[in-house]
């Protein structure tokens, strides 16, 4: 029996036959990788959020001009905003704000205020005698708060080292009024001490 010879394979062939297998080995790759994220998915979506249009006084009753929408990531959002500048108007700042400040709700006269409050504290309000000292304090400052009677000739602490809240009177001439952290006992201290004396402060050191 003649052996059979099998014809030697041209380069051209093997060459063809090493292509295809590198083409299927790609598409296999490409098959198993996971899909690349999109642009959107990569960015965090911005978010509306209700800012100050320009610099607002403590005490400002807040207007349709006061406020303006910016957008932020969503990350970088704070607690307590609104979404909406017509749900802040008709609002008191507790605090003053800066441009482009955005308004949460621990900087307005309300529920928000007063809802980090530790246990045992209220919010007491305090009206001083002299409108330049109530203009020195500001929101986190603490305060001493010193009584004096008609034609005494000493003050008396009935607060001290007390959280200042908000700083609500703002320019306006009923000013002088301060919103302070304490204890039950030392709100109603304050109550009746400023109906028979003068309020003033003192800043302790921190």
């Amino acid at each position: 029996m003649v052996p059979r010879f099998r014809r030697p394979r041209s380069p051209v062939h093997t060459a063809r036959r090493a292509a295809a297998a590198l083409l299927a080995a790609v598409a296999l790759v490409l098959a198993l990788r996971p899909a690349p994220r999109t642009a959107a998915a990569e960015e965090p979506a911005d978010v509306p959020v209700t800012v100050a249009a320009t610099h607002l006084p403590p005490g400002a009753v807040l207007t349709a001009a006061d406020l303006s929408l910016a957008r932020f990531p969503s990350g970088l959002v704070p607690a307590g905003v609104a979404a909406e500048p017509a749900a802040l108007i008709g609002r008191v700042l507790a605090g003053g704000l800066r441009a482009g400040e955005p308004v949460t709700d621990v900087r307005l006269v309300g529920a928000g205020l007063t809802a980090l409050l530790p246990d045992g504290q209220v919010a007491a309000p305090v009206r001083l005698a002299d409108l330049a000292v109530a203009a020195l304090v500001r929101a986190g400052d603490r305060v001493d708060v010193l009584a004096t009677p008609p034609d005494a000739a000493t003050a008396d602490v009935v607060a001290d080292a007390a959280l200042v809240l908000a700083t609500p009177g703002g320019e306006e001439p009923a000013g002088g009024l301060l919103l302070l952290a304490v204890d039950g006992a030392t709100a109603a201290r304050l109550a009746a001490t400023s109906t028979t004396a003068t309020l003033t402060l003192s800043l302790p050191p921190p």
